[in-house]
């Protein structure tokens, strides 16, 4: 390691350096020269003088969205209006109609009278009109072909120039069928759609705690004078301040002052027995599948092709929904499983990606496994968008056949709905464990009742924990911020009853609700929790893990650790997880860099596809992956190693004009980049990263 140069096994905390007399007293960026131990002080990345150079007077920031570069006209303080639904509906029918949206079946066998829909189908059958207005074909290989198998977008595809002319037809997604997992089949979603899927297993569950059912209107009265006896101190402060900040957006179900006699406590849990509902007359719909029910029943509610669909499904589930049936006619707590015998997941020592909402897609966790990391987990998915069945949500859950240690993190804001969704994704994917987000700080999370909100009501975490834990077999764990209020902490309270409801392990994020990613993580208290949790629950710590150095650190202040989550550093540079194994600084060069882009893109393109639409989508994710990753800066520009998460690089001159090209906050540089990967970008193209890593007290990822 000595005779490579690029491995900077040295820690210098302060680097004395002599600077020469002769240096001028202002920097490049015309202010007074500072030593690095006062711009560590400030928060200032101590970069080298020699490669600081002076900010451009005008740029385009992540801040504002940025345009194509052909575009002179700045775009930057135009204001778009909001689309509504009828205006992008027309612009989808528009676009189908379009020549370019040739039909998929006719792009893959090249013949038009392959599609069985004909004249009734919605797609272009016109292959001329569409090889003319078709952009021209990308440099690089097909990433189907490059893999052996056959390209299922044929024509489509913007590398069919690679296609050999005798190659197989491509059925179906062959590569993507073979390589990833948890997809969503039809007839569950159909089933989901019309409200008709059985979830007997979770609301047995849910009715043997006492969350459902004519009592629990009743029980919510007790568990809220019990919140508010057994919780003192800062705790009880928690819930008057809550109350105060959050008014409206609170769910206030939770603590009635008074429960009026006259309304049957029946009635009133009717509809929440069965929350994801989503219209009223679907109540009715749900009561068709099931057996011994009236024979005059309305044929607009219940026809001949969903009950086919249900029995289609219900055949495959037939032995496990007799089981859950005597447990709902006759619940036996004695074979109830106990938590130390379910399966469980050793995270110690293990280098664990967290949860990244946008950016921590399947592609970017396969660069991940490729570069070290033993854990991943998928993006935040909303329990009630599962349970309506939307696509968008299930794609959440995809996994790769790379993550031989894979979990799923979900955020619901009840325990029926979170059971129904545990009991799902058992039944429909394969995953090792299942995690539940207690800690996102989003608005329009914590607004639902979700996320860290729940941080305030520890009985609704309770019984969320109990829900989940007693529906399935697979570990549950927990991923928790220190509180919701800065200052005033809670989960150390908590910690020892997290194990006793079911859950093998919780991550706790150093941060409360109210910080987001303000001020540095408070590892201390994660210590303190570390300490006073049971034997039984494995504790993990997350916030500022960015260097080996870090990671060192954290395990050897506290043994009690299983391991620690890595985040935000595995955005800003995910050759990390390789710096920790191999306990190095690794000075990697910008050619390497971009070599992992390229590596992504592929990724990307076997992921979403390599036609049109496949490459924008995958074009969009390198943009929001690079607002994050121009934040590093290289080890070899730094006067005091290793570099924190939060510290602001000035403007400066790489060793290479790739480099300083990455080195830029600017989008405009960023989709330059994306064009060295993906071509030109289309004409009047725009982007505005949707997390704004710039923002350090600001960013939103949870």
């Amino acid at each position: 390691m000595d005779d490579c140069p690029k491995d900077i096994c040295a820690v210098t905390d302060s680097s004395t350096e002599g600077v020469p007399a002769s240096q001028p007293p202002l920097d490049p960026n015309g202010t007074t020269q500072r030593s690095p131990e006062e711009l560590v002080a400030r928060a200032i990345a101590p970069v080298k003088r020699e490669f600081l150079r002076p900010p451009p007077s005008s740029r385009t920031t992540q801040n504002n969205p940025a345009s194509d570069t052909n575009v002179k006209q700045p775009q930057a303080n135009v204001v778009q209006e909001k689309k509504s639904k009828r205006q992008l509906k027309r612009e989808r029918r528009q676009e189908q109609n379009s020549p370019l949206n040739l039909c998929p079946e006719i792009a893959k066998t090249g013949d038009v009278n392959a599609c069985s829909y004909k004249d009734k189908c919605r797609f272009s059958h016109d292959i001329e009109a569409f090889m003319a207005q078709k952009p021209a074909d990308l440099e690089g290989d097909c990433p189907f072909i490059k893999a052996d198998a056959p390209c299922p977008y044929g024509l489509a595809c913007r590398f069919a120039g690679t296609h050999k002319d005798n190659a197989p037809i491509a059925t179906s997604n062959l590569l993507k069928k073979s390589s990833e997992v948890n997809g969503l089949s039809k007839d569950v979603q159909k089933l989901l759609w019309k409200n008709k899927m059985r979830f007997t297993k979770a609301d047995a569950v849910v009715k043997s705690l006492g969350l459902a059912g004519p009592n629990w209107k009743v029980k919510k009265l007790v568990d809220k004078e019990e919140d508010e006896v057994g919780l003192d101190g800062s705790h009880a402060a928690d819930e008057t301040n809550c109350k105060k900040v959050l008014d409206d957006s609170v769910d206030c179900s939770e603590c009635p002052s008074t429960f009026p006699a006259a309304v049957n406590a029946e009635e009133a849990c009717e509809t929440d027995e069965l929350r994801p509902l989503k219209k009223a007359k679907l109540l009715v719909d749900e009561k068709c599948s099931d057996e011994g029910e009236e024979p005059d029943r309305s044929p607009k509610i219940c026809n001949l092709k969903d009950a086919t669909v249900l029995e289609k499904y219900n055949e495959k589930k037939s032995a496990e929904t007799e089981l859950a049936d005597d447990v709902h006619a006759e619940p036996d707590k004695s074979l109830k499983i106990h938590p130390r015998e379910k399966m469980l997941i050793d995270f110690r020592e293990k280098l664990y990606l967290a949860p990244l909402t946008t950016v921590g897609n399947l592609p970017f966790r396969r660069v991940c496994k490729t570069l070290g990391a033993d854990v991943t987990c998928g993006e935040m998915a909303m329990c009630t968008n599962l349970l309506q069945g939307q696509a968008s949500e299930w794609a959440l859950l995809r996994r790769h056949s790379s993550e031989d240690l894979f979990g799923v993190q979900i955020c619901g804001a009840y325990p029926d709905t979170v059971a129904r969704t545990v009991e799902l994704i058992e039944k429909e994917c394969t995953v090792d464990f299942i995690d539940i987000n207690m800690g996102c700080p989003i608005d329009i999370v914590v607004d639902k009742g979700a996320g860290s909100f729940l941080l305030t009501k520890p009985l609704r975490m309770k019984g969320i924990i109990q829900a989940a834990s007693g529906t399935v077999d697979k570990p549950i764990t927990v991923k928790v911020r220190t509180g919701y209020f800065g200052g005033k902490n809670r989960i150390d309270s908590l910690i020892a009853d997290i194990g006793s409801w079911g859950a093998t392990a919780v991550t706790i994020h150093g941060r409360s609700r109210q910080q987001r990613y303000s001020k540095l993580a408070d590892w201390d208290y994660i210590y303190q929790c570390a300490r006073k949790a049971p034997s039984t629950l494995q504790v993990l710590g997350n916030g500022d893990i960015f260097s080996y150095l870090d990671w060192n650190n954290r395990k050897t202040d506290s043994p009690e650790l299983s391991t620690c989550m890595i985040a935000r550093g595995a955005l800003i540079k995910p050759w990390l997880f390789t710096e920790i194994k191999e306990q190095r600084h690794w000075d990697i060069s910008s050619q390497e860099r971009l070599n992992i882009l390229k590596e992504y893109v592929r990724f990307g393109l076997e992921h979403w596809g390599s036609d049109k639409k496949g490459v924008e989508t995958t074009r969009h994710f390198v943009l929001e992956w690079l607002s994050y990753a121009c934040r590093y800066i290289p080890v070899g520009l730094l006067d005091v190693i290793p570099q924190r998460l939060n510290w602001r690089p000035p403007s400066y001159y790489g060793r290479d004009d790739l480099e300083t090209l990455m080195a830029s906050d600017s989008a405009a540089d960023w989709i330059r980049i994306s064009e060295m990967l993906l071509g030109k970008v289309p004409d009047g193209f725009t982007f505005a990263p949707k997390h704004k890593s710039n923002a350090y007290d600001r960013a939103e990822n949870g």
